[in-house]
C-alpha cells in the first residue's frame, strides 16, 4: 500500500470536514494584514480572532483550512526530529456552534478510521484545573466514552493544557492533546505525554475556547463558545508513514534535504543530522517570509528573517561550506512548495536575491568577526557571547579557535549571559502582545475602521495606483503601509487628513454585506489581499451610494471590527509618515 503524503492527508482532513459541514477556507498570509498582537501568523487562530470574538464569519460557523505558520520562540529546539520555524497547521473550527462532544468524536474518528492508527497507541492530556478555571473531567469522559481507557488520559496543568489569550487578554480556555506512542519500547514505567521522554509524538491539539480574560486577570464565560483544533502536516505524516524523524517525509522534505547535502557536500548522518536541518528548516522559512515582502532588517519581522538566513550559514560553515549556498535550497524549497503556494513560484527570482543578500553581507559579518578575536589576549565565555550576539559568530567556532590557543570557554559563563539576552528577548517579544485585534478594544476598532478612511483619502489624493501593503493597530495608534514613490509634501498629508475628518464630521454609516469574492470584486471593492480570501467575502461600505452623491467614499473587503457610523471615531491627526523602501511609504495616525 502506497504510503501517505502530506497531501493526501491534507485532502483527506478537508473531505473528512467538509462531510461534517464545514467550508474549506484559505491560509492566511505569514505577515498578519492587521494584527500587532504577533510578528508573524503564529497559529490558524491569529487570523480568525474577529470571529472568535463574535463577529460573524462570511463561509458559516464551522470552517477548516491548512495555515502556515511561523514560530520562533523555541527556534534553539530546532534541529531535533520535530521542531520547526515555518510549518503548516491542519485545523477545524466551530464558532459559537459544536462543542467538546463532536470536537472529541470526530478527532477520534478521524484518527482511527480515517487515518487508521492504532488506538491502542494514542494517548491523551486534558486540563488538571486551577483557581481559574475547573478540572476538564467533561473532555475526559467523552475520551473514555469514545474508547481510550483512564489509564491513557493525563491531567496536566495550564503550561501544558491550557490555550491563549494571543495577547493580554481575550479568548482561552483548556485544551485536549492527543499523543502517538511510536516506540511501544521500555522508556521507564513513568515516561507519559509530557515528560519529553522521546517516546510520544504530539500529533492533535483541540481547544476549548470558553473563557475571555480581561484586564483583570478574570476568566469570564464566553457566551459562543468556539472551538479551534491544531494538527501539525510534518509531524502527523512522518507518524502516517512510520518514521519518528519528521525529515525523512519525502514529499516535504526529500528535496529542499538532499539540495542541502549536496550544497554542503555532506551525507544526512551522525552528529550532521543537527546542522543539516537546522539549514533546510532556517531556508524553508526564510523562502516563504521573503515572499511576502519581508526584507532582512534589525527590528520586527525583519530581524526574524536575517536571524534565519545568518543561523543557516552559521551551521553552513561549521560543515565547512565556505562558498555561498542557500539560493540552491531556497531554489529546491519553491520547486517543492510552489505547486501549492503559487507566489514562491512568481517570487522566486526576488526571493532568492534577497537570500543571497543577506548570505553575502553575513559573510563579510563574519569575517569582521574573525579580526574581532585577534584584538583579544584572551577568549573567555562573556567574550564568547559578545562575538555571538554581535557578529553571530558560532560558540562552536570560538571554542575551537580557543582550543587552537591553548584556552578554553567556560560555557557556563556564555549560557548564563545567553539567558539574560533570550529573558530580554522573550520580553521584548511580549510587548507585540500590547492591543491589535486580539482585545478589540473601542480605540482598535476606531483606528481600524479608519484604515479605511485614510485609504481612500490617499487613493483621492495621490491618485489610484496607492494600494495597502500592509497596516499594524494598536489602542494608541494605526500604521499603514502603501504604495507610492515618494512621501507626501505637508500640502498632501493635510488634504489626506482633512478629507478623513470629514468623513466623521459627515457621520457616514458603516454597513457590511457578504457576497462572493467576484461579485465583490466587480462592483469595485478594494482587495488587495486577494490571496487570504475565501469564495465569500465580508464587503464592508463607508457611506451609502445613492443618485445624487454617487458611489460611496470606501468599499473594502475586510474581516472587522468597524464602527457603526464614522461619527464614534473623533478627530484623527497624522502623526508622521517616512519611507520605508524602494515605492513604499509608512503613515502613523492617532485619536485626538
Amino acid at each position: 500500500m502506497k504510503a501517505m503524503t502530506s497531501r493526501d492527508l491534507v485532502q483527506k482532513y478537508f473531505d473528512f470536514f467538509k462531510d461534517k459541514g464545514h467550508v474549506v477556507i484559505p491560509s492566511a498570509p505569514l505577515v498578519p494584514e492587521n494584527d500587532p498582537s504577533v510578528l508573524f501568523t503564529t497559529a490558524g487562530m491569529h487570523p480568525l480572532v474577529p470571529y472568535l470574538l463574535g463577529e460573524e464569519h462570511p463561509s458559516g460557523r464551522r470552517l477548516v483550512d491548512n495555515q502556515i505558520c511561523l514560530r520562533t520562540d523555541d527556534i534553539d529546539e530546532v534541529g531535533d526530529t520535530s521542531h520547526h520555524t515555518f510549518f503548516e497547521m491542519l485545523g477545524n473550527w466551530s464558532l459559537g456552534d459544536y462543542w467538546k462532544k463532536e470536537a472529541i468524536e470526530w478527532s477520534y474518528e478521524f484518527l482511527t478510521k480515517e487515518l487508521s492508527l492504532d488506538p491502542n497507541k494514542l494517548w491523551i492530556t486534558c486540563f488538571e484545573g486551577d483557581n481559574d478555571a475547573p478540572k476538564d473531567t467533561e473532555s475526559s469522559e467523552i475520551w473514555e466514552k469514545v474508547g481510550i481507557p483512564k489509564e491513557r488520559i493525563v491531567f496536566l496543568p495550564k503550561k501544558d493544557n491550557w490555550w491563549g489569550p494571543a495577547g493580554l487578554t481575550g479568548p482561552c480556555g483548556p485544551d485536549s492533546e492527543m499523543f502517538y506512542d511510536t516506540s511501544g519500547k521500555s522508556h521507564g514505567t513513568k515516561c507519559r505525554p509530557g515528560d519529553k521522554c522521546g517516546r510520544f509524538f504530539e500529533i492533535w491539539n483541540d481547544v476549548f475556547m470558553q473563557y475571555n480574560k480581561t484586564e483583570e486577570g478574570k476568566y469570564i464565560p464566553l457566551k459562543n463558545k468556539n472551538v479551534d483544533t491544531g494538527m501539525g502536516v510534518d509531524r502527523t505524516t512522518a507518524i502516517l508513514q512510520g518514521f519518528d524523524d519528521d525529515y525523512k517525509v519525502s514529499d516535504l522534505w526529500g528535496k529542499i534535504l538532499s539540495s542541502t547535502e549536496e550544497t554542503t557536500k555532506t551525507n544526512y548522518q551522525g552528529d550532521n543530522k543537527k546542522a543539516l536541518r537546522i539549514i533546510a528548516d532556517h531556508v524553508r522559512a526564510a523562502v516563504f517570509v521573503s515572499s511576502e515582502g519581508v526584507y532582512p532588517s534589525n527590528k520586527e519581522r525583519g530581524y526574524i528573517l536575517r536571524r534565519l538566513i545568518r543561523r543557516a550559514v552559521r551551521y553552513g560553515k561549521m560543515l565547512g561550506t565556505d562558498e555561498p549556498f542557500l539560493t540552491r535550497i531556497a531554489a529546491a524549497v519553491v520547486n517543492n512548495y510552489g505547486k501549492y503556494y503559487p507566489l514562491l513560484s512568481e517570487k522566486k527570482d526576488g526571493i532568492e536575491e534577497i537570500i543571497k543578500d543577506e548570505e553575502e553581507k553575513f559573510s563579510l559579518t563574519l569575517d569582521r568577526g574573525l579580526k574581532e578575536i585577534d584584538k583579544f589576549e584572551k577568549l573567555d565565555g562573556k567574550r564568547a557571547f559578545f562575538l555571538y550576539e554581535s557578529y553571530g559568530f558560532p560558540l562552536e567556532l570560538t571554542e575551537e579557535i580557543a582550543k587552537d590557543r591553548g584556552q578554553e570557554i567556560d560555557q557556563k559563563v556564555f549560557e548564563k549571559e545567553f539567558s539574560k539576552h533570550k529573558e530580554l528577548s522573550r520580553t521584548a517579544s511580549a510587548g507585540m502582545f500590547k492591543g491589535g485585534l486580539v482585545d478589540a478594544s473601542k480605540d482598535v476598532t476606531k483606528l481600524h475602521t479608519t484604515t479605511h478612511l485614510l485609504h481612500a483619502s490617499l487613493r483621492r489624493v495621490l491618485g489610484e495606483h496607492v494600494a495597502q501593503k500592509g497596516s499594524n493597530i494598536t489602542s494608541e495608534r494605526l500604521r499603514f503601509d502603501f504604495s507610492h514613490a515618494q512621501k507626501l509634501t505637508d500640502a498632501e498629508i493635510k488634504k489626506v487628513e482633512d478629507l478623513i475628518n470629514e468623513q466623521i464630521k459627515k457621520d457616514l454609516s458603516v454597513s457590511f454585506e457578504t457576497k462572493g469574492l467576484d461579485e465583490a470584486i466587480a462592483e469595485g471593492a478594494l482587495h488587495f489581499f486577494a490571496e487570504k480570501y475565501g469564495e465569500r467575502v465580508k464587503v464592508y461600505t463607508i457611506g451609502e451610494p445613492s443618485t445624487s452623491s454617487g458611489p460611496p467614499f470606501s468599499r473594502e473587503v475586510c474581516g472587522g471590527p468597524h464602527v457603526t457610523h464614522t461619527g464614534e471615531i473623533g478627530r484623527v491627526r497624522i502623526k508622521k509618515q517616512e519611507k520605508i523602501g524602494s515605492g513604499l511609504i509608512r503613515i502613523y495616525a492617532v485619536l485626538d
